[in-house]
């Protein structure tokens, strides 16, 4: 990207971040207004906002020299940001999965990210032409497959900037396989399945790189001034080595997954997935592990690769399902403890390991037959399915 354009795009972000910050004031303002006085139904919707952002643009100058295409994006992104906190709000989300309402988006902290809608970008010649006069010469990852509604320019922590395209997701179905396999998530290992070949071992990209990243940071902390003061050159040097090794651990594991998830999409038409969701892992002593396991990641592009070929997947609700046999279907009496690796069914006295007994419920769950799972193929799938 050439340096004119750069200063450009930054030039578009401090006007976006300032429209943003105006939306945040005026959401506090309003919110305080109406808990003082009930009886005023007052509102802070996007006809009030892009209101204020008229008329600040024409008592402004120095905000009507840039687009009013991101501009008027950036309220749109703010409103649904804040639809989304109330909504969690509402449905009475714990703390720990409740989206938080909008905040200040400051100068140094927050990284620049533009939106804009059909009429405020065209391609031509390889470039891409921004409205507002901004020319920006293109690498192009691959071609598009279709005529994009939309473009997000925006810069990463390594100050690298990329363009995302919105384009029709293109549908490429893989031949049929006749197979259907059970997937149950974990710490020790990502993904056991109900195939041996097809189980994810814990790659341990973080622990790996665990020593080089100590030493940039211990880099930081040793030349990390006072607050208030600016950073000296030796530490943002430092900061930049340290982003550069969280950079590709984050490729290593989407790369990890999305090769792992396109290998069982290729050999099975029906996936059982455990809806899991992996933030109360935070909270424990088992923290680091499973964020370096990046099992949210993996189940995404399990998700995403099914629906590309056109495979058909379901989402199992996790409850109990370490309790339950799949042989039979009777549930233990009590939790099994994380130290005991071996199902053991009181019931029928079926003895498997505890991660297979698992994928194997999400199978049953599913409504697919549980014996003989590589060759099977229901004719009717039941469930909740994502594809």
């Amino acid at each position: 990207m050439s340096a004119t354009a750069r200063v450009a795009l930054l030039a578009e972000w401090g006007r976006c971040r300032w429209v943003w910050n105006e939306c945040v004031a005026k959401s506090k303002t309003v919110h305080q207004r109406s808990k003082a006085h009930p009886q005023d139904k007052l509102t802070c919707g996007p006809a009030q906002l892009d209101k204020m952002l008229t008329d600040a643009r024409r008592i402004t100058p120095w905000l009507a020299e840039g687009a009013s295409v991101p501009q008027q994006q950036i309220i749109r992104d703010f409103g649904k940001s804040r639809s989304k906190a109330l909504k969690d709000i509402r449905d009475r989300l714990p703390m720990r999965r409740r989206a938080g309402m909008p905040r200040f988006k400051k100068k140094d902290l927050s990284d620049p990210s533009l939106n804009y809608t059909r009429r405020g970008f065209r391609l031509c010649d390889g470039r891409l032409h921004l409205a507002g006069g901004i020319v920006v010469t293109v690498v192009w990852s691959r071609e598009l497959p279709a005529q994009p509604s939309s473009v997000r320019v925006y810069r990463d922590g390594l100050g690298h900037w990329y363009a995302s395209f919105v384009v029709p997701a293109p549908c490429e179905p893989l031949p049929a396989t006749g197979a259907v396999i059970g997937v149950d998530w974990g710490v020790r290992q990502i993904a056991t399945t109900t195939s041996d070949v097809h189980d994810l071992p814990h790659p341990r990209h973080g622990k790996k790189a665990a020593g080089k990243l100590a030493r940039y940071q211990r880099m930081m902390a040793r030349r990390e001034r006072p607050k208030g003061k600016p950073a000296t050159r030796g530490y943002r040097k430092a900061a930049r080595q340290a982003a550069k090794v969280h950079k590709k651990i984050a490729r290593q594991r989407q790369d990890t997954g999305r090769k792992w998830a396109k290998k069982v999409a290729r050999n099975h038409d029906v996936i059982a997935v455990e809806d899991f969701r992996p933030t109360f892992l935070a909270k424990t002593s088992m923290a680091r592990k499973a964020a370096d396991a990046a099992v949210g990641a993996t189940k995404r592009a399990l998700i995403e690769m099914g629906r590309k070929h056109g495979r058909t997947v379901h989402l199992i609700n996790p409850a109990h399902t370490t309790m339950d046999c799949a042989q039979c279907g009777a549930r233990a009496k009590h939790a099994l403890p994380l130290s005991e690796r071996t199902y053991t069914c009181t019931t029928c006295g079926a003895v498997s390991p505890r991660d297979k007994n698992s994928a194997r419920v999400m199978l049953v769950r599913a409504g697919l037959y549980p014996a003989g799972l590589d060759r099977v193929r229901p004719d009717r799938p039941q469930g909740d399915q994502a594809a």
